[in-house]
């Protein structure tokens, strides 16, 4: 099996399932992944889904031997390149649960979510240049993520961050204990999937509208998403979900008033 699949209420969660070989992405895994997201995405009951790796490899990127073969063409999928380019513009909220090492085309799966949270023992690495690949959407992501100098010192030297460092320079936004790696993800995942589903999606494509691109037009586009995405709720309503927000607000606070 390549991609293991698990519903939890409103959540999917996808492992990548070949640790023989370091969870390295082949053919096969890389249509798995993309067969599978075709499926959530016409399925109203899963609202987030969660990648992440069996053993203690999240993945070691492209196999390499199929590459050196020649079969490169084998891992291009429908929605465009590798299978970093699978979780993009995918139109529900995907959540990296890096649980070891994450390498070239590996890390640019977990770039292409939404956001990462880490194990402990999680570590990052784009070392396309020391294997003589021409890196994938690596190039675009990680600047976006931790900046351009950074992000060229990553690429260029082909080093590892390790869970910690990574949490620092804003690749992971969370680094948990490894045994708490996957029940911290699904309440992160959970905490989304109770939101409209309709307005995640709508906030999701204004971000990328309008990123990375000059204020004032992105003050434009965003009006523009603003304006499509309006919603016709009655006053009543919007009060009861804001009684709703103070309620979980002082349970998230500890407090009782």
């Amino acid at each position: 099996m390549s991609v293991v699949r698990e519903r939890r209420e409103h959540v999917e969660i996808l492992r990548i399932d070949r640790p023989e070989a370091k969870n390295a992405i082949n053919d096969v895994v890389a249509h798995a992944l993309e067969d599978a997201l075709d499926d959530i995405e016409s399925d109203t009951a899963v609202r987030v889904v969660v990648i992440t790796g069996t053993g203690d490899t999240f993945s070691a990127g492209a196999d390499l031997k199929m590459v050196a073969a020649g079969n490169s063409d084998a891992f291009i999928t429908k929605r465009g390149g590798f299978a970093g380019f699978v979780a993009r513009d995918f139109p529900k909220p995907v959540v990296a649960a890096v649980n070891g090492t994450a390498v070239a085309g590996g890390f640019e799966i977990a770039l292409a979510c939404d956001f990462i949270v880490a194990s402990e023992r999680a570590a990052f690495a784009d070392t396309h240049l020391r294997v003589g690949v021409f890196p994938g959407p690596v190039l675009l992501d990680l600047p976006r993520r931790i900046g351009m100098p950074r992000a060229r010192e990553l690429s260029l030297t082909g080093n590892f961050v390790d869970a910690e460092t990574a949490a620092r320079i804003g690749i992971a936004n969370h680094v948990v204990p490894h045994d708490e790696l996957l029940p911290f993800t699904l309440s992160v995942a959970r905490a989304i999937a109770e939101q409209d589903p309709t307005m995640v999606a709508a906030v999701r494509r204004a971000w990328d509208a309008t990123e990375n691109v000059p204020l004032t037009e992105a003050a434009r586009l965003h009006l523009e998403h603003a304006a499509a995405s309006a919603t016709n709720r009655s006053g009543a309503d919007i009060a009861a979900h804001r009684d709703a927000v103070l309620s979980r607000s002082r349970e998230q606070r500890g407090t009782g008033g």
